[in-house]
């Protein structure tokens, strides 16, 4: 039986900070991955003879406090916030292509929507940096405040109060509204609106006008890439590039790193964890688990439900986490051509959402389990960046595919054809003759990202990043500060604050927590 003074469990890009960072605070740390290679959804894997990619296909929210902690950049991390442009593709007419730091600058529009969006944007940004501190650090516990938290959230209070009384009260009014009601108060172009929708409820169960969904604007502004709020990049070398630089780091902080690692049990005695038990029988002893998964399958599976009280147990398992994202990877005998797209603007990201209706009328099925034969779509080619994606003369296609329910009402296995064909249909409409290039096809749905990613409900935030489910509600009211119930065990994935993406920030935070806790 092998001792540490810390496990980690799960090997994606939280648990490898998370263990980096109990390492260089000098607790002898095993982390431990079921696959045999890092990253979760964030990992290169080839899809397709000689075709690689990774799931997650754009970095805009690594935390600059995580490339710091981890010198990212002194373990080969290059992270170019050059101009990465969001390209808004019509079916029937030319695009909108927003440039810099999320549409510094916007062409394709008439002068007038130009500041009118300009003065949009202006006035998210300045709100979503109102929020920006709450989501870089642990949750304010509000049954007993450190100074600490009390100063932050005075903080928040001041950095509202200095916005002015208008821009204030405009704050308070918009902050629970719905994207379609505030793109519909200043824009006119549908493009321009159906982009912001698009963005606003990629990655939720969420329409447009559903009540809320602006808050998903908010945390995108929220994060950066060299200073800039809202940029976006793809790193030199891919998305692959950030995991390979994470677990440099890792090894060399002395993380004992250990892929092919199933945890089948995290063993607690006397409502103490003690260690973790291996699908291969193989026990290891530590008094700190840190569970970098999905909190269902570290609470309710791995540690089990007689460990928590069961009103505990209900909050875990009301956890919504059903995902409603696709993923296609295409591999492409040649470079696609899109409509009214320059080539220099397809090593952005083209999103096909042509109107706030549209995003509207994609989501509608889901909430029946449904898909739309027209869905909506974020699409990047990152081979053009990166040539050893793809052999010579080839491309890479991805795109996450707006909505596909988890559990579709003709099951999947019948349903996944069918939704294939109207993805490809909709790409023809922009990309005419797309068709003819594809050498292969792969299409991921939430059931099939939770089989291979191990997360249950195939949701990449794990868990819904809704009102009721963030901040000192996430994962669940009571225990969202990284803690648990059992001593020594805590929690350190997407489903705890802040919530999904690239961004380190619950790995960072629970760290952090673990070494305020034992000192």
């Amino acid at each position: 039986m092998t001792s540490f003074d810390a496990i980690v469990v799960g090997g994606g890009h939280n648990g490898i900070v998370a263990a980096t960072l109990l390492a260089k605070a000098g607790r002898r740390v095993a982390l431990l991955e079921a696959r045999p290679e890092l990253g979760g959804p964030a990992r290169t894997e080839e899809f397709a003879p000689g075709f690689r990619v990774s799931v997650a296909h754009i970095l805009n929210r690594l935390h600059p406090e995580v490339v710091k902690a981890l010198d990212l950049e002194a373990n080969g991390l290059v992270l170019d916030a050059s101009d990465m442009p969001s390209v808004a593709l019509s079916a029937d007419g030319e695009p909108l292509i927003l440039t810099g730091a999320y549409g510094e600058g916007l062409s394709g529009a008439s002068a007038s929507e130009a500041q009118a969006w300009s003065e949009l944007r202006a006035q998210l940004i300045r709100y979503a940096g109102i929020l920006k501190p709450m989501l870089a650090r642990r949750p304010p516990d509000l049954s007993g405040m450190t100074f600490g938290e009390t100063s932050a959230l005075g903080m928040i209070g001041l950095s509202l109060r200095r916005l002015g009384k208008e821009d204030m009260r405009d704050f308070l009014r918009m902050f629970l509204m719905n994207v379609a009601d505030v793109s519909d108060d200043c824009l006119t172009d549908d493009r321009l609106k159906g982009l912001l929708a698009f963005d606003a409820v990629m990655g939720s169960h969420l329409g447009p006008r559903s009540p809320t969904s602006l808050l998903g604007l908010y945390y995108r502004l929220a994060g950066e890439i060299g200073g800039k709020a809202g940029a976006q990049i793809t790193p030199s070398g891919g998305m692959g590039a950030v995991i390979t630089a994470m677990a440099s780091a890792a090894r060399k902080a002395g993380v004992q790193v250990r892929t092919d690692a199933l945890v089948a049990r995290i063993n607690v005695q006397d409502a103490r964890v003690t260690g973790v038990a291996l699908g291969s029988g193989e026990e290891l002893t530590a008094p700190i688990v840190l569970a970098a998964t999905n909190p269902f399958a570290a609470l309710m599976e791995l540690t089990g439900p007689r460990n928590f009280d069961t009103g505990f147990v209900r909050k875990v398992t009301n956890i919504r986490m059903k995902g409603s994202v696709a993923k296609l990877h295409l591999a492409l005998d040649g470079l696609p051509g899109f409509k009214g797209v320059a080539e220099q603007d397809l090593r952005g990201r083209l999103v096909f959402a042509p109107s706030t209706n549209h995003v509207e009328r994609a989501f509608n099925p889901s909430k029946y389990g449904g898909f739309s034969p027209e869905p909506v779509m974020e699409i990047v080619l990152p081979s053009i960046s990166d040539t050893s994606l793809a052999p010579a003369g080839g491309c890479v296609l991805s795109a996450n595919i707006m909505f596909a329910p988890y559990a579709l009402k003709e099951g999947w296995e019948k349903g996944k054809p069918k939704f294939l064909k109207a993805v490809m249909a909709q790409l023809e409409r922009v990309a005419p003759g797309i068709g003819k290039q594809v050498r292969h096809a792969e299409l991921l749905t939430p059931p099939d990202i939770e089989q291979r990613y191990r997360m249950p409900g195939g949701h990449w935030h794990h868990g819904e990043l809704q009102a009721d489910q963030m901040l000192m509600s996430r994962p669940v009211a009571g225990w969202s500060g990284y803690d648990t119930p059992v001593d020594g065990l805590y929690l350190g994935g997407a489903g705890s604050h802040p919530g999904g993406g690239i961004s380190g920030v619950p790995g960072l935070n629970a760290a952090r927590r673990v070494l305020a806790r034992k000192g």
